[in-house]
């Protein structure tokens, strides 16, 4: 029974930012699990070789370019997948951006926090805004925002990405309490560093600023976790594979941190 509560055959999931870092990890976990996919996203050259490892499962797979910040671009997207697939059972938000690394609230500027909010949450709104009315005429649905722990716990000098994932939660929690009564989950998964290009991008500006080695800055990350290593995009997909799936079916509104014990 308990691997039944994880199956997603006959269910189709829509990603967006499916192909890089995470994103790669939960578009196969989820194929393997059996449902077919809308692949969302701007740089369709990398989807279309996710889509192939798709394909090879025996999945069926859409791919779709799109700006998530667009309702334009939104609207055009659902109606795409809608002609292909009847329906979006499962919707994982996944895009999203770092915003700038290293930066005091007071020398961030004006563009740059825009910029993140608007990739962080309005792109999380959209989506949401675009698939629910579907949703709810079907009284089944499964929504999965991508957060951060920084928005669980406050972080200097990266007060635009925590402003984001902190807003995040709450568009993820009032959405769960309005679409609650048509069977509709709503949770949030938040993970802390994951190893990968991001990662490395955000020791080696550690590194920088404190004059030490990107390795000594990877290992001053991982002091700060009570399991003392960095978790990967597997551990990430896992998490999304159980709050999309029945497994979760009592579970909404919810923040899971998967950061190896950081946010405790």
């Amino acid at each position: 029974m308990l691997l039944e509560a994880f199956d997603l055959h006959d269910q189709v999931a829509l990603i967006t930012g499916p192909a890089k870092g995470m994103g790669r990890a939960v578009t196969v976990t989820l194929a393997e699990a059996g449902a077919d996919l809308v692949l969302v996203g701007r740089d369709t050259e990398e989807i279309e070789k996710v889509a192939e490892e798709i394909q090879q499962l025996g999945r069926k797979t859409l791919v779709v370019k799109c700006d998530v910040t667009s309702p334009e671009e939104i609207t055009s997207m659902i109606n795409k997948a809608e002609e292909v697939f009847s329906n979006i059972d499962i919707l994982v938000n996944i895009a999203g951006g770092t915003g700038p690394l290293e930066t005091t609230s007071w020398e961030t500027t004006p563009e740059a926090f825009d910029q993140i909010v608007d990739l962080n949450m309005k792109g999380c709104f959209l989506t949401m805004r675009a698939v629910i009315p579907g949703m709810i005429q079907r009284k089944r649905g499964k929504i999965v925002n991508v957060g951060g722990t920084f928005g669980l716990r406050g972080r200097a000098l990266r007060m635009a990405y925590s402003a984001s994932k902190w807003g995040l939660r709450g568009i993820t929690k009032s959405t769960a309490l309005e679409v609650g009564e048509y069977n509709i989950n709503v949770n949030c998964v938040c993970p802390g560093m994951v190893d990968g290009p991001r990662f490395q991008k955000v020791c080696k500006e550690r590194a920088a600023r404190l004059g030490i080695s990107a390795v000594e800055a990877r290992s001053q990350h991982e002091e700060e976790y009570a399991l003392r290593r960095i978790s990967t995009d597997q551990d990430v997909a896992n998490a999304i594979l159980f709050f999309a799936s029945d497994a979760s079916k009592n579970i909404t509104g919810q923040d899971l941190a998967v950061d190896g014990g950081w946010v405790i």
